[in-house]
């Protein structure tokens, strides 16, 4: 397959659209990030980052802690809705009906409607450039009953949210199942 060089950029597919939630000036404000993702296992951590100028970000150098929501697909409009507004001018919780919960840290938001919320405390804030990486361990993990299958997480039930750039900037739903994970990949000791 030709490869076509098209210079450094942060190009990755899928991306998570998380919506990150912070109280700001004491108001529990969400936006939409997708670049995010897992940092560490044990403790366990995961990073977000965050341009210089976002509300959010203000909120969460305040609080010391955020929280990621894992919208469904069946939240795209409110999930772009929290990526094109900024919560300095309008009242996000409000406009998109958000429920908001807390738990062990009080000062992190969380969106009931999600099916999944990491409550997470910030370990680093790194100043990359144009973003900030946040750095935070996650303290707790609330997932809605009915996607768990055995107590398990189901990706089926969850359906999360995912987001694609490219051409046409669009959010998708992930798609069939392709093969076992730990497993599929022995099928090359047996051609040896």
């Amino acid at each position: 397959m030709k490869k076509v060089a098209l210079g450094a950029q942060p190009l990755v597919f899928p991306m998570p659209a998380f919506l990150i939630g912070a109280d700001v000036d004491g108001k529990a404000n969400f936006m939409t990030a997708a670049w995010s993702g897992i940092a560490n296992s044990n403790p366990p951590m995961i990073t977000v980052a965050l341009q210089h100028h976002r509300s959010t970000l203000k909120g969460i150098k305040q609080n010391g802690a955020f929280s990621v929501n894992v919208p469904s697909v069946e939240q795209a409009v409110e999930t772009d809705y929290c990526g094109i507004i900024s919560g300095s001018k309008e009242d996000k919780v409000a406009v998109c009906g958000f429920t908001v919960f807390r738990g062990k840290i009080k000062s992190v938001p969380m969106i009931e409607q999600c099916p999944v919320s990491l409550e997470c405390r910030v370990v680093h804030i790194l100043n990359l450039g144009s973003h900030e990486l946040v750095v935070g361990q996650i303290e707790e993990v609330h997932m809605s009953e009915e996607c768990l299958t055995n107590g398990e997480p189901d990706l089926a039930k969850v359906n999360p949210l995912i987001y694609c750039t490219g051409p046409d900037k669009s959010y998708h739903r992930l798609g069939d199942r392709v093969a076992s994970a730990f497993s599929v990949g022995m099928e090359m000791k047996k051609g040896k």
